[in-house]
């Protein structure tokens, strides 16, 4: 979500340069990011006196390890890059906050209305969808609002940066044959099904890697919770609905439904004084009243000959565009209605309603139901309120609340701070729940009910923790298909690397090899789709070939390893427009090592403790 915006702050900026200009969401994109910073013993790092938890790297390592953007055997590579691009953000907006760069909570929000995963099918902002994709994410409106806020003020002060660069000529040209270099290559692709023998894992090694790598299977603290939720939308599924009411409530949505209108006009002017355009108004009236057709009496008599050719017809009318006076007129008016003479402006109106677009009360019935009932409940549901903060201040248990406002008491399995629990994952739940209020690790009888979490307008909720286990080591029968899986591959690319090696030796040497299967790449660029990404940007980081020659390596890609042959490098000549592009490119470039410089001397003078 976060990073969508700032594709949308940045236009293609993000797409081209990701280095330095993206360092802090290299991984995942700062949506991932809930809950850096936190007030206790449990620090990753500090960052001039600001802390970075340890949950925060470890929610991270997880979403990263689920979405399978970091493999299961470099969780600790991963982790440490994690902890320094948090380190690297944190640095970043604390300088753009000393700087005097601002963005505001309206700036915020407007974003928010904006960004098309929270519209619905008409491209209106939903509420609905708005707090369901925080929930997923793990994101409360407040703790997501002001995420957006430090990720958008850290965006001014790379755009800052990146207006103050500038490129010369030769460094445009630099980048311009950069961009449109070419190579020609053939190439080999190696994995796991290409090993001679399968490897192997016993569980010695099992339980030697489980002794030498216990921090990576550390569960944190953990609370069950018993919990109370007040949700609008049950308690309006609850009431009871009249056919009257649901006529009332049809007839009202009829009112100000858009209606079609018809106009006679008759006007004040040099030729017809008031009273005398207040009399043929009456008179015209009068006629309509003894079965008058209203489309011939509004082309014989209507001042607007526009729309007097059409028998009247002004079409369907929006509120606001004819005034307030004309407005509550056409109202009051049902179809088929016709008012008295109505004096707006210089002239007298006699208007009828031809249609209301509206659908029939059948069709309409279900969902002025559920409108009616949620009307009904909305006061009710303030009162529910009221009486679930009063009851549970003081109540010993939630057991008594429960009963008291007739709501089902229910119950979470173990969770932690950082979890994907559609509810209770919310980041307001969580502190709440690890608060020291509620959470009294000495004795859990002792823990207070916390107060009334305002989960969105819709709901309120109240947690008693019912248990709690403190951080620990997995047992290595709970984790050891993990460590297998890890060993597995590890031991796979240590045997892929060696052959690999063994190949591009052979091939180096200029022996033949009949194991593999080549594939050919002619003059492809580096934007070219016939090859796969991680391949074409291996061929891409090999020296240039002399005349004649091929210049084999091998380069790891996902979990095989490629082996090349370079043959030929050569180029493509580009248009004004990617020209154009390429100064756009340079800049960024530029930019890109202006932040790296500030980055690093952020870093010099920075207490940073880990």
């Amino acid at each position: 979500m976060l990073q969508h915006i700032r594709d949308r702050a940045q236009g293609w900026i993000a797409k081209v340069i990701v280095a330095l200009i993206a360092i802090t969401f290299t991984f995942f994109g700062v949506e991932s990011i809930v809950s850096v910073f936190t007030q206790d013993s449990n620090d990753a790092a500090t960052v001039n006196g600001e802390s970075i938890s340890k949950q925060a790297v470890n929610l991270q390592l997880q979403r990263g390890i689920r979405s399978g953007q970091i493999p299961p055997d470099q969780e600790g590579q991963a982790r440490s890059q994690i902890l320094d691009q948090l380190i690297t953000r944190s640095l970043l907006r604390q300088y753009a906050e000393e700087h005097g760069l601002v963005f505001t909570r309206a700036q915020a929000d407007q974003l928010i209305v904006q960004l098309p995963e929270f519209q619905d099918q008409n491209n209106h902002f939903s509420k609905e969808r708005f707090v369901q994709s925080l929930n997923n994410a793990g994101f409360s409106p407040g703790s997501f609002r002001r995420q957006l806020e430090d990720d958008m003020l850290i965006t001014q002060l790379q755009q800052g940066l990146a207006g103050s660069s500038f490129v010369l000529p030769s460094e445009v040209k630099a980048v311009s044959d950069l961009q449109n270099q070419t190579r020609t290559f053939r190439y080999a692709l190696l994995g796991p099904d290409d090993l001679n023998a399968p490897v192997s894992v016993s569980d010695e090694d099992i339980t030697a890697y489980y002794k030498a790598h216990q921090d990576q299977f550390m569960r944190p603290q953990q609370v069950r919770l018993n919990y109370l939720l007040l949700d609008r939308d049950a308690l309006a599924s609850r009431q009871d609905v009249s056919d009257d009411a649901l006529e009332k409530a049809y007839q009202a949505q009829r009112s100000k439904a858009p209606k079609r209108v018809s106009d006679i006009v008759i006007s004040i002017n040099d030729e017809r004084t008031a009273e005398q355009a207040h009399a043929l108004a009456d008179d015209i009236e009068k006629k309509l009243a003894d079965g008058g057709d209203f489309a011939a009496l509004a082309r014989q008599y209507s001042s607007d000959k526009s729309s007097a050719d059409k028998g009247g017809d002004l079409g369907v009318i929006t509120e606001g565009i004819f005034g307030d006076t004309f407005d509550r007129t056409v109202s009051s008016l049902s179809e088929g209605d016709v008012s008295a003479p109505v004096k707006l402006d210089n002239a007298y109106h006699i208007l009828r309603v031809t249609h209301v677009d509206i659908e029939d009360f059948d069709s309409m019935k279900a969902a002025l139901r559920k409108q009616v009932q949620k009307d009904e409940a909305s006061s009710r549901f303030d009162e529910l309120a009221q009486k679930l903060k009063d009851e549970s201040y003081s109540a010993p248990d939630l057991k008594s609340v429960a009963e008291a406002l007739n709501l089902p008491l229910k119950h979470s399995e173990w969770l932690g701070r950082n979890n994907d629990d559609a509810l209770l994952g919310n980041q307001d739940v969580m502190e709440a729940a690890f608060s020291q209020d509620v959470l009294n690790t000495s004795d859990i009888s002792q823990g207070y009910n916390s107060d009334v979490i305002e989960l969105d307008d819709d709901h309120r909720l109240v947690i008693r923790v019912a248990d709690w286990r403190p951080e620990e080591t997995l047992p290595q029968s709970d984790v050891a298909g993990r460590i297998r899986t890890i060993l597995t591959r590890q031991r796979q690319q240590a045997a892929l690397k060696d052959e690999a090696s063994r190949v591009t030796a052979s091939l180096k040497a200029g022996k033949p090899v009949s194991s593999i299967n080549w594939q050919q790449a002619d003059s492809v660029g580096r934007q070219s789709d016939q090859v796969d990404d991680g391949v074409l940007k291996a061929a891409f980081t090999l020296p240039h070939p002399d005349s004649n020659s091929t210049v084999y390596a091998h380069r790891p890609v996902g979990q095989s390893q490629v082996i090349i042959g370079l043959s030929k490098v050569g180029s493509t000549s580009g248009s004004d427009n990617s020209n154009d592009f390429t100064r756009s490119m340079a800049e960024r470039v530029m930019t890109q090592s202006i932040v790296s410089g500030l980055t690093a001397s952020l870093r010099d003078k920075a207490d940073i403790t880990k």
